[in-house]
């Protein structure tokens, strides 16, 4: 029985899927408008604009090369905040969108299958130059944030969330990545999915890098109790839940 497990997951990470799927019958091709690029935010929402694409060249110079030398995963942050601009700067790198193309397209700083980014960004932040303390969700079509709520004991919540990965919650900010299935799933039906993962480590990656910019540095968590952590960012855990997350902060 356990083999016959393993197997049916080593299948997932094959192509093999899509020789199963007829591409006509998805709702693409059946003529269904595309999903949002972003949720939207709800009424009577607080809406902080971040610094705009201009304070990006603050962060020039770095060099690409040096940058992935240094690239490692840091599980001890300075005390010290984060500025706005830096925040948006890494937001910018790993969600940000360059252009919308049409209703529900958007070019990005990551690449994605079919161009259909299926992630919202949260971040539960801690200390940053500016913020309250509590979760809040980038808007990548507008570069600003929504603050969602102000939870109590929120360090708490995020070491219960994080399995009891104590230095997560020390970090200023965490980034933390919800998937929105049905995004991949408009285009690519049962391949969605693969996908979707193999996508979700060029955004990752495209944050290591952007802390290397800045002084900064994160550590990728793929382990998590998923149920308390879709609560803590008040997700559904059908048609949105938590994927993947990274603490950030100086190093």
């Amino acid at each position: 029985m356990k083999n016959n497990v393993i197997t049916a997951h080593r299948n997932f990470l094959k192509d093999d899927l899509r020789l199963q799927i007829d591409f006509q019958q998805t709702d693409q091709n059946q003529g269904i408008a595309p999903p949002p690029v972003q949720k939207p935010p709800t009424q009577g929402q607080t809406i902080i604009t971040l610094p705009g694409r201009e304070s990006l060249d603050s962060f020039g110079g770095t060099d690409l090369v040096k940058a992935m030398l240094n690239r490692q995963s840091h599980r001890s942050f300075k005390p010290v905040p984060l500025s706005q601009d830096e925040l948006g700067f890494l937001l910018w790198m790993s969600q940000g969108i360059r252009s919308q193309l049409q209703p529900g397209f958007a070019l990005r700083n990551v690449p994605s299958a079919g161009c259909r980014h299926a992630f919202e960004s949260y971040l539960a932040v801690s200390d940053v130059e500016g913020l309250y303390p509590g979760i809040y969700r980038y808007l990548p079509l507008d570069h600003a944030l929504v603050l969602e709520y102000a939870p109590e004991h929120l360090a708490e919540r995020l070491t219960q969330a994080t399995l009891n990965q104590n230095f997560i919650a020390s970090a200023p900010v965490c980034f933390v990545w919800t998937a929105l299935p049905y995004r991949m799933e408009w285009r690519y039906d049962l391949a969605a999915h693969r996908t979707i993962l193999i996508d979700a480590g060029h955004m990752c990656q495209n944050l290591y890098l952007a802390c290397e910019a800045i002084g900064a540095g994160t550590c990728a968590i793929a382990a998590y109790h998923q149920q308390l952590f879709d609560q803590l960012l008040r997700v559904d855990g059908e048609e949105e839940f938590t994927i993947y997350l990274a603490p950030v902060g100086k190093v």
